[in-house]
This record gives structure tokens, sequence and C-alpha cells, in this order.
């Protein structure tokens, strides 16, 4: 079984907590998490999209009242929003009788959904984390290429895996995203989709997003936002904290997934990676992806750039107060431009590391380190130990 970084703060949030909430895009991994907690102590676990599962909770309370004392695991709980009442009274009722903690572990997929019902009902009672896909220092094999959603990564080869991600996109264009109220053409949101795949890692030109599909520029907003809410596209905001500077105010946007980023360019092999325009952009996606998601829980990540032309590709402000500028190049040669230390002087970094793909850790000058992705990740994990 993979063993996944989630697991230590999820147990930690439900020792802490009467609910928990799971966040990750579908078929990331959150249920067999959930079953790996679940089979350490009491527990039950019902899949709201399953009409039986879902038919238990006609009489929410009723069932629940039994369950006291076990974790009651529910997966796609956004499918039941008016279900989010009738757990904030199961939890006060079970704090009168001394159970605090470890309640309930609720699973979703689509965040603000999530995040906007349960936050009404179950504000003080309630923690939230985020499962991304498999990172670079969770597994071994052909990450960048496949991406890190299991089935995609384990996949017995690059056909199969590729076929398993076009899969994937098609169930969530024609199933998922109706299913949860927007009414898009899935031809016209898989046409945005390749745009941004197409774009990966560049500023959002909302203007010539919306040219290119025939809407207006509020159509290609509403896109973008459906996207990062179920977790599949970034969008990183740029550093605005330098107020003597002019900054770039677009924010730059990434499809998480580099696995989804190929497929949606129909890129198989890593040879037709390498040989791709999207090469550069997909090696800083998937960098970027894999140290926001290994930084502490409430890292602010951004990126920098002036209108002068100075550029930092990603900016880690730690809850230390520490701030990382960070660079990305998919080159074995360790140096960056002279924009990269006057953007960082601006925004008064106190660590410049340039991730690349050299094999050692190596001092440079003004301060720089160049560090394979695994030492950065090592490192900003220690920090959230």
């Amino acid at each position: 079984m993979l063993q996944r970084h989630a697991l230590s703060p999820l147990t930690q949030a439900l020792e802490a907590q009467a609910a928990v909430v799971l966040l990750g895009p579908r078929q990331v991994g959150k249920t067999t998490l959930a079953l790996q907690i679940g089979a350490t102590r009491p527990s039950v676990y019902l899949d709201l999209e399953r009409g039986p599962d879902a038919q238990i909770l006609a009489e929410p309370e009723l069932y629940l009242d039994e369950q006291a004392g076990k974790l009651v695991i529910l997966d796609e709980v956004q499918r039941m929003p008016g279900l989010f009442a009738t757990l904030r009274g199961q939890i006060d009722a079970r704090r009168r009788q001394g159970l605090r903690t470890g309640q309930f572990l609720l699973l979703g997929s689509a965040s603000n959904v999530l995040l906007h019902q349960s936050a009404e009902s179950l504000a003080g009672r309630v923690r939230y984390l985020e499962l991304a896909p498999l990172q670079p220092d969770e597994t071994q094999g052909p990450l960048w290429l496949r991406g890190g959603f299991p089935d995609s990564l384990l996949a017995a080869t690059d056909r199969a895996s590729l076929t398993w991600r076009q899969d994937f996109i098609r169930t969530y264009l024609e199933r998922d995203i109706p299913a949860l109220g927007p009414r898009i053409p899935a031809a016209t949101l898989r046409r945005f989709w390749t745009m941004l795949a197409h774009a990966q890692g560049g500023l959002l030109n909302a203007a010539a997003l919306a040219e290119g599909l025939g809407v207006s520029g509020q159509t290609v907003t509403r896109y973008l936002d459906l996207l990062v809410d179920l977790m599949l596209v970034r969008r990183l905001s740029p550093w605005h904290s330098n107020a003597g500077k002019r900054l770039v105010k677009a924010p730059k946007v990434f499809v998480r997934d580099s696995g989804l980023v190929h497929a949606l360019l129909g890129i198989e092999t890593e040879e037709q990676l390498l040989g791709h325009p999207v090469v550069g952009g997909s090696w800083e996606g998937h960098c970027i992806e894999a140290l926001i998601a290994a930084a502490p829980a409430g890292t602010e990540p951004h990126f920098y750039r002036s209108a002068g032309g100075a550029e930092i590709d990603l900016v880690l402000r730690l809850p230390s107060g520490a701030i990382w500028a960070v660079e990305v190049k998919r080159t074995a040669a360790p140096k960056v431009s002279r924009g990269f230390h006057e953007a960082a002087a601006d925004i008064a970094a106190t660590d410049r590391l340039l991730v690349y793909a050299g094999a050692q850790e190596v001092p440079l000058r003004e301060g720089l380190r160049a560090l394979p992705l695994a030492t950065a990740l090592a490192r900003l994990r220690a920090l959230g130990d």
C-alpha cells in the first residue's frame, strides 16, 4: 500500500477535532486513505453516490445515533448538503456525552461547494485538509509523465496510463461536472482545459481565451473558477506586497497534475514529452505543485514578476515568516538570471533556491543554493514536522 504523507496530519486532526473534511479531486486516493484510518478503530463507511448508502441516511438522526463512538466516514458528502445541519446536532450531542473528537471524516471533491456547506453548519467543529495527487517523495516511477493519480501512475504501460487519464477527463466532463449543476457543453469545457494545458504556467489572458472559445471573458472566469474548485487547476496569485514596484497583476494558471497536462495534449511517452513545446511549463508545474504540497500548513504560495522583467517562479511565505524565493529549471547547469536576484531582494527573501535537474546540492553566489527537487521537498517537510 502506498504510504501518503497526509496520513499523519489526518490522524492528528481526528484526534483534535470532531469532524475533518478531506478534500481532493476524484481518484486521488481519499477513500483508500480514509479506509486505512478506519481500519485502526471502530468505523463505518458510506459512499453517498451509491443509492443504497444514500438511502441509509434518509433518516440520518436515527442511523447516526446508533453509530456514536464510531468514526463515520462519508464519501462525496457534498451530494447531500442538507446533512450538515444534522452533523452539527450530532457533534453537539456527542460532546455532551464526552465524545469530543474523531467523530466524522467527510470526503469531497468539490472544494468551494463543500467549504460553503460545511462552514455554515460546522463552524468551530471541523478542520480541513487537502489530499493532492501522489508526490515525488511518496512513490517511485514515471511521476512527471503519468502524473500522481495512483491508477495512472501504477498502470502496466504508458498506453494504459494515458487511456486511464483520458477516461478520467471524459468522466469529469460528461458526468461529474453536470452532476454539480453547471450547464457547460463538454466539448467547450474540454477545449478550455486543453488551452490551459498548452499555456501551462503562463499568465492568465482571459480575453485571448474568450476569443478562442467564442465566449465572453466573464464565461472564461466561470469556467476557470469551476476547474479551480474541483482542484484540477491552480490559479497562482502574484506577489503584491511591494508597493514601490510595478508588478504583474494577472495570475499564473497551471493544470495541477502533470499527467493530465499530457493527456489533454495527447502526449503518451517521455520521448514525445521531451520534444513537445510544453516540456518546460510541464516540468515547472510539476515541481511547483510538489513544493506547495510539501510546504507546512498555512504557507502562502505566489509568484513574482515586475514590469521590468524581474521574476521568481514560486514565492513561499512560510508560517514562520520566512520567505522562500524558488526558481525552477529543467537543466543540469545551476544558474539563474540577474532578474531573479533583483526580485529576491525586492521581496526580502530569506532563502534563495534553484530547483534543478542535477543530483547534488550546490552553493552559488548571493546566497543561492541549487537543489534537486527531492532535497527541496525534504526540507519543506521537515519544517512541518
